[in-house]
C-alpha cells in the first residue's frame, strides 16, 4: 500500500492503513518512504520512519515495505534504524535493490537481516527469460530464506515468462491490474482475474 505511486510510492496516510484492515481482509505491506529517491534526507526523517514502522506494528500489518541505497550499495545503517522500531515486523526490501552494482553481494547484506522476507526487484535488465534466470540464481543463493518478488513493468507477457519458466511463486503487479493500464487508473476486477489467469498456466 502507498500514496503518490507515480513517484514511487510514498508512505500512506494512517487513517487510510486502518480503514483498509477493516474493509480488506488480505496481508497488507505498507510502504515506509518518505522523499524521492532511495535515501534519508536528515535525522528528522528518519525518525518520521521510525514512529511509522511502530504504529504499523501496532496496528497488526502484515509488514513494511523499506529501503534505502547510496553509491551502489545498500545502505545498511538507516535500513537497520528503521527495522529496530518495528523488530518483529515482517519486510520486504524494495526497489532500492534495483540500484545496487552487486546484486548478489546485497542479497548477502540483506540474509544478515531476519526481519526481511521478501526483495522486490524488476530483476535487472534484459528480456524476460533472462531476467527469470537471474531469479533462479538469487534463488540458489537465499534457498527459502527470502522470496523474490518480481515487480516494475510486470505485464502480460512478463506473467507468461514467470509463469512459464516456475522461477518465483509470486509477482507484483501495478498498471497491468489497471484500465487503462496507467499508474494512477483505478484496478480493474476484469484486469486482475486475467493477470490471474495468466499466473496459473
Amino acid at each position: 500500500m502507498v500514496r503518490e505511486i507515480e513517484r514511487d510510492g510514498l508512505t500512506p496516510s494512517i487513517d487510510l492503513v486502518r480503514a483498509l484492515l477493516v474493509e480488506v481482509p488480505l496481508p497488507l505491506r505498507v510502504m515506509v518512504r518518505e522523499s524521492d529517491g532511495f535515501g534519508i534526507t536528515g535525522p528528522e526523517e528518519l525518525r518520521t520512519l521510525q514512529r511509522t514502522m511502530g504504529i504499523l506494528a501496532d496496528l497488526g500489518v502484515d509488514g513494511a515495505v523499506v529501503g534505502f541505497a547510496r553509491d551502489g550499495r545498500l545502505d545498511l545503517d538507516p535500513i537497520r534504524a528503521v527495522l529496530s522500531a518495528a523488530p518483529r515486523l515482517a519486510v520486504t526490501l524494495h526497489r532500492a535493490f534495483d540500484t545496487v552494482a552487486d546484486p548478489l553481494a546485497a542479497i548477502d547484506q540483506v540474509l544478515l537481516l531476519p526481519q526481511i522476507d521478501r526483495i522486490l526487484t524488476s530483476g535487472g535488465d534484459g528480456d524476460w527469460p533472462a531476467r527469470c534466470r537471474r531469479f533462479r540464481d538469487y534463488a540458489t543463493r537465499v534457498g527459502a530464506r527470502i522470496t523474490f518478488l518480481p515487480g516494475g513493468g510486470i505485464d502480460d507477457q512478463a506473467l507468461v515468462a514467470l509463469a512459464a519458466s516456475k522461477c518465483v511463486s509470486e509477482a507484483h503487479v501495478g498498471k497491468a491490474a489497471r484500465e487503462p493500464q496507467v499508474a494512477t487508473a483505478p484496478v480493474s476486477q476484469t484486469r486482475v482475474h486475467l493477470l490471474k489467469t495468466i499466473a496459473s498456466l
